[in-house]
């Protein structure tokens, strides 16, 4: 996260960027496994949520990790997301837009609401995201309780809250919650928020106000919120090079350093699922061919997730693989992760060809991702057979790497002695290539704890 602050910093100062605002973290706790924007999140667990959040705030604000924060400037503005109760996509024709999250008052203390308390108290956040569902039939963007008594009383928050893109226009075009597009921008803006991602308060803001239904005062406040934190940014100083931050150049970006973190968090979030009769590690020096096959494994986008900027490095598994081993093959097997496409036979030719067989599978972001749920948790399409046969043909036990954000249920591949060893690689980032090649022939370690559960595809089927 300090990474994040300092590159933003140094784009902003070299004249090619126009902001300094950052909507992250995404802190929803990821509660059920097949929402398609668990990816972005650090997991199901509130406490280990929180402390991720008030680390990654204070990071791209430009604080120290720990400790009090002895300083108004910001060197970026971070914004928790997306408060609150926000964990679903599109799931059976049920959109985020219309979903309303019923939810105990006991369940927002102790599981939607820490992330965020720690954001603010702990992490002093200058921005709020507030979400499209509604929580107990109140959109969250026009809800006084949640933005003014709880962030603003409860936990002293001092920043923006924005809606979410367009959230505003749902509690009237969607929602039905208030009875003119004038009583939607009158809700959220005596609930507590701020600024609208979209143009509706832009067209209804001022019939609003002519109509009384919202004050000077409210438009006042909002505009207190939201210029104190250009403010604090610096964004009125000035030239940015002659300011506190001005020392931080462009040519922060895709430094050496900043390019090592990034492969240290790729080598430290691979996670070793099965690992029978010493399957892993690899040997350079026994390892005379291999077959990568699957489809993920040729192509360095899928390393990405979602939300992400141009990578510095664009290295593919097959391609790390290839520094290890002369003598290796790709073959895609599946059209993509989808699967409804699949060349086994030339998949199995491969396989019985080579010494050794490294599967890379799992999902995608046309599986997962911003508006798209899964129905189910096992692997997509004729993954699973693809597998399967390459497993019976090949000469050794596989190895099977899972890239992925969600769980997905595997059950069949653990219990299958011809796959030798199960690697969760997540989506590792531009040098998730270059890890799970160093994993695999064991010049880093996996992990052992998985951010989320594993579960069966039989899990709560409705």
């Amino acid at each position: 996260a300090q990474v994040i602050g300092t590159e933003a910093r140094g784009v902003y100062n070299n004249g090619q960027a126009e902001g300094l605002t950052f909507w992250a973290p995404n802190i929803n706790v990821f509660r059920d496994p097949r929402w398609g924007r668990g990816q972005e999140t650090p997991g199901e667990d509130p406490t280990m949520t929180g402390k991720y959040a008030a680390v990654f705030v204070r990071g791209v604000q430009g604080y120290a990790i720990s400790g009090a924060i002895n300083s108004s400037d910001l060197e970026a503005s971070a914004c928790c997301k997306h408060f609150t109760a926000y964990d679903l996509e599109n799931w059976k024709g049920v959109t985020r837009f219309a979903f309303d999250a019923k939810v105990t008052e006991q369940d927002l203390a102790d599981t939607y609401n820490p992330p965020f308390k720690s954001c603010v108290e702990d992490g002093g956040a200058s921005g709020i995201m507030c979400s499209y569902n509604r929580v107990n039939g109140v959109p969250t963007c026009a809800d006084h309780n949640l933005l003014s008594k709880t962030a603003r009383g409860d936990w002293s928050f001092n920043g923006y809250i924005t809606s979410d893109c367009d959230a505003v226009a749902i509690i009237h075009d969607v929602q039905g919650y208030a009875k003119a597009p004038e009583d939607a921008v009158a809700d959220v803006l005596k609930a507590g928020m701020d600024v609208n991602c979209g143009g509706y308060i832009q067209t209804h803001g001022v019939s609003a106000y002519q109509q009384g239904k919202i004050t000077g005062e409210d438009i006042d406040r909002a505009l207190r919120n939201l210029f104190a934190i250009r403010m604090r940014l610096g964004l009125f100083n000035g030239n940015p090079k002659y300011n506190r931050y001005g020392n931080i150049r462009a040519d922060q970006v895709c430094k050496k350093e900043h390019q090592d973190l990034a492969l240290q968090a790729a080598q430290d979030g691979i996670v070793l699922l099965k690992n029978d009769a010493g399957a892993l590690p690899l040997s350079k020096s026994k390892v005379s061919s291999v077959a990568v096959i699957g489809p993920n494994g040729n192509n360095a986008s899928l390393l990405l997730g979602n939300y992400f900027g141009p990578p510095c490095i664009s290295v593919t598994p097959f391609q790390a693989l290839q520094g290890y081993v002369k003598d290796a093959t790709f073959v895609q097997g599946c059209n993509a992760a989808v699967c409804n496409v699949s060349n086994i036979g030339e998949a199995v030719h491969a396989a019985s060809s080579a010494d050794y067989v490294v599967l890379f599978m799992g999902l995608d972001q046309n599986q997962e991702r911003e508006e798209v749920d899964r129905l189910e948790l096992g692997l997509p399409g004729m993954q699973e057979s693809l597998v399967n046969k390459v497993a019976d043909a090949a000469k050794k036990p596989v190895i099977l790497v899972l890239l992925c954000g969600g769980p997905v249920d595997v059950t069949f591949a653990k219990n299958n002695p011809k796959i030798g060893a199960i690697v969760w690689a997540g989506y590792p980032g531009q040098a998730g290539g270059i890890a799970i090649a160093q994993v695999l022939f064991g010049e880093h370690n996996p992990g052992e704890i998985l951010f989320h559960p594993t579960l069966s595809n039989s899990w709560r089927l409705s």
